[in-house]
């Protein structure tokens, strides 16, 4: 028997903070209670702030980010409209596959996997083409570790004349690193529960702009469980159209509580802070990243290119049952080729040092010749002169001599 907390670093479900799980501890209530509403209604409310959606709505689903793609293509776009896609994933590749299977004619880049969204391909595609009525963006590709400039697609969008849609998958991106749906011109944005958000899988969150919300009111999709108009005609009162998962909000509001308390911009900044850490190890080991280059490294997930002859699930598989430490599989095309580092949600400095030392310790295991201790070793100097260069940039100036001499 071993004793002691199994560690969980893959890029989701995260780890559920003990606020947020004594907060799902309720007893079973009344969804039709005349004071629900004040509850739900505020709840709502404060996932605008977080998406940074001052025009629009947003809808909670019982489901996962897959149900929330499912909502916003068969609420916003008609069977036959034409979308144009990129597949450069796991993840962007089954949304891909998810247009084709819901009737739409999908126009899809294909793309290396390590690098994002082709923005100069979207916009050649934009403008050769004007009969295309959706873009989609992954905007966080969690088997790859890649991120894509959401706001750069917009851009490009804008420079073709496009008066198409914008949809982001923002399910491993959304409450961990920066997401601003009205200033980057998103149409609708999708994210689920169990990353960022900090909660068990459950919950498909959608952020729909006024122009999203018009399309769907004119589109010819078939749907019932994922109607846009019954879930707004029942949230307009502070109710659900069906019974909610009343755990599940209950949760959702410690964790939308932790989230504002910190701030979204500090969100994001921590998540960076600990994404480059991670990445200072990798380095440190003389791996390599499936990303390709810096611009597209990710902040909440980092997937690491194993050597030759070394089987990344084996790396995942001597983690867990010797390490008692979850890493996250390669998928798809790069199933066996990597081993994927989750940091996103609840999780600090020391969180992603325990995480790179039980890598550390797998990674010898299976037959990879690095330095024991130097990845940690690596992170620790990282994050002592990041955390130390951002304390002195918010302390008085009498004060900072005294941090210096920390380092």
């Amino acid at each position: 028997m071993k004793i002691g907390t199994t560690h969980l670093f893959v890029p989701g479900p995260t780890t559920v903070p003990e606020v947020v799980r004594r907060a799902m501890n309720v007893p079973t209530e009344d969804h039709r209670a005349p004071d629900f509403p004040d509850f739900v209604l505020e709840l709502l409310g404060d996932l605008t702030r977080v998406l940074r959606l001052r025009e629009g709505r947003v809808l909670l689903y019982p489901g996962s980010g897959t149900g929330a793609w499912e909502a916003a293509i068969s609420n916003c776009l008609s069977r036959g409209d034409r979308v144009l896609m990129a597949r450069h994933g796991h993840f962007s590749t089954l949304w891909a596959d998810m247009a084709q299977r819901l009737g739409l004619d999908v126009v899809a880049h294909d793309v290396e996997w390590g690098e994002g969204v082709p923005v100069e391909a979207f916009e050649q595609a934009l403008r050769a083409d004007p009969s295309i009525r959706a873009v989609f963006v992954t905007h966080n590709e969690t088997a790859t570790g890649v991120t894509s400039d959401v706001r750069a697609v917009r851009r490009a969008m804008d420079a073709a004349g496009s008066d198409a849609l914008l949809f982001v998958d923002g399910v491993s991106s959304i409450a961990s690193i920066e997401f601003r749906q009205d200033d980057w011109g998103v149409d609708v944005a999708v994210a689920g529960s169990q990353k960022g958000f900090m909660l068990p899988a459950g919950l498909a969150i959608l952020g729909v702009s006024e122009k999203a919300l018009a399309a769907a009111e004119r589109t010819t999709t078939e749907r019932c469980y994922f109607a846009f108009r019954d879930m707004i005609a029942a949230n307009d009162v502070g109710y659900f159209p069906y019974t909610p998962p009343t755990s599940l909000l209950h949760g959702l509001r410690a964790s939308l509580d932790r989230l504002l308390d910190e701030g979204m911009d500090e969100v994001a900044a921590r998540h960076h802070r600990l994404g480059e850490g991670v990445r200072q190890g990798v380095k440190a080991w003389g791996l390599e990243l499936c990303a390709l280059s810096p611009r597209w490294y990710s902040d909440t997930v980092t997937a690491v290119r194993v050597p030759a002859g070394v089987d990344g699930a084996a790396v995942c598989r001597i983690a867990y049952h010797r390490y008692r430490t979850s890493f996250g599989g390669g998928l798809g095309k790069v199933a066996g080729k990597v081993f994927r580092i989750g940091h996103l949600g609840d999780v600090n400095e020391v969180s992603c040092l325990s995480a790179l030392a039980a890598a550390e310790m797998a990674l010898l295991d299976a037959g990879v010749p690095l330095e024991a201790g130097a990845g940690v070793a690596a992170a620790q100097q990282y994050y002592r002169q990041a955390l130390v260069a951002e304390e002195e940039s918010a302390a008085e100036p009498w004060s900072r001599a005294r941090l210096a001499a920390v380092r």
